[in-house]
């Protein structure tokens, strides 16, 4: 009986250790994300209920993402940026049919 307990425990944890799904994606400027600048290059992107944590070497951040499945599965991973302050607003992850839709963050040139 032990023994069925602690199998039953151990896959139980396995399943929820594989819920997080991670991604690599190359910035190809400087970026904002979440207010914090990635530079240009890998960052990686773990994706786990609606909750994505962004690593660029010591740069981390911890924001909400919708995330969206779409019909077709893209072909390669693009990044949506806000032209004018180089925010990230989507990205679409290549070899999946998912996109990763961030709420706009709050700036310090609002109408306060």
């Amino acid at each position: 009986m032990k023994k069925m307990t602690l199998l039953l425990a151990t896959l139980g944890l396995a399943v929820v250790a594989s819920a997080t799904e991670s991604y690599r994606v190359t910035l190809y400027q400087n970026t904002q994300i979440n207010g914090k600048t990635f530079k240009p290059g890998d960052i990686k992107l773990d994706v786990e209920n609606g909750n994505v944590v962004v690593k660029q070497g010591k740069t981390a951040t911890e924001l909400k993402a919708k995330v969206e499945e779409g019909q077709e599965k893209f072909l390669r991973t693009s990044v949506g940026v806000d032209g004018d302050t180089k925010s990230v607003k989507e990205i679409r992850l290549g070899g999946t049919a998912k996109t990763l839709v961030f709420a706009p963050t709050a700036t310090a040139s609002g109408n306060e």
